[in-house]
């Protein structure tokens, strides 16, 4: 199969283990999406959501979130990867949206990514799910099922994002983003498939032998 065949049976396949692929970080608005992404760095979703739960009664906009002291945040956050800085980064974000962007959560990249915590994944996951902006964000599931499917060659993330996008249309681009995360979670392993065992690595590459050894975020 040539790689744009690859990719039309992929995706193919994905529309059939996940039709309608949920997100999974729970928010209620651009703000609250922003914040659980933010915390999702070095931490499982569920995790995430766990802590999100109470921290958003409290606080779940730029407002009500800069009222509270860093103490308080780091509270909510503290059983999160990373919290100490993640509650810095929180309470400097909400400072940053009331006073450059009238409490608004900014759409565009440049604007996103000017906010403490948050880098280029982050600020994808924002465009595509806040405000449906065709996106693709990669994370470590993503990179790695695009290296065993041999849809990038794995330099960096920012490379397997542009490879992706010339083979996936644009229109699809934020559901296949989605479904290669659960795709990744529930089947293609870091630790498990290397590229032999997973319902799609055997179907790509039948006759494929040695393990893949894919190269890291």
């Amino acid at each position: 199969m040539l790689k744009q065949q690859r990719a039309d049976y992929i995706l193919k396949r994905l529309n059939q283990l996940y039709p309608a692929p949920p997100v999974p970080l729970n928010h209620e608005n651009e703000f609250t999406l922003l914040i659980a992404v933010l915390l999702s760095a070095q931490c499982t979703d569920e995790r995430v959501n766990i802590v999100t739960k109470k921290l958003f009664k409290s606080a779940n906009t730029p407002e009500k979130m800069n009222k509270l002291s860093y103490e308080k945040i780091y509270e909510y956050i503290k059983s999160c990867g990373l919290a100490p800085q993640k509650a810095k980064n929180i309470k400097k974000t909400a400072s940053i949206l009331i006073d450059k962007f009238q409490g608004l959560v900014p759409s565009d990249l440049d604007n996103l990514i000017t906010l403490p915590g948050v880098g280029r994944k982050t600020a994808l996951v924002v465009q595509s799910q806040a405000f449906k902006i065709p996106s693709f964000p990669v994370d470590t599931h993503i990179h790695r099922c695009a290296q065993r499917w041999k849809l990038t060659d794995g330099k960096n993330v920012l490379k397997t994002e542009e490879d992706l996008k010339k083979v996936f249309p644009k229109n699809t681009w934020s559901k296949v983003h989605l479904q290669i995360i659960y795709y990744g979670r529930e089947h293609c392993l870091a630790r498990k498939c290397y590229g032999l065992t997973c319902p799609i690595c055997k179907e790509l590459f039948p006759n494929r032998k040695q393990p893949i050894e894919t190269k890291k975020t």
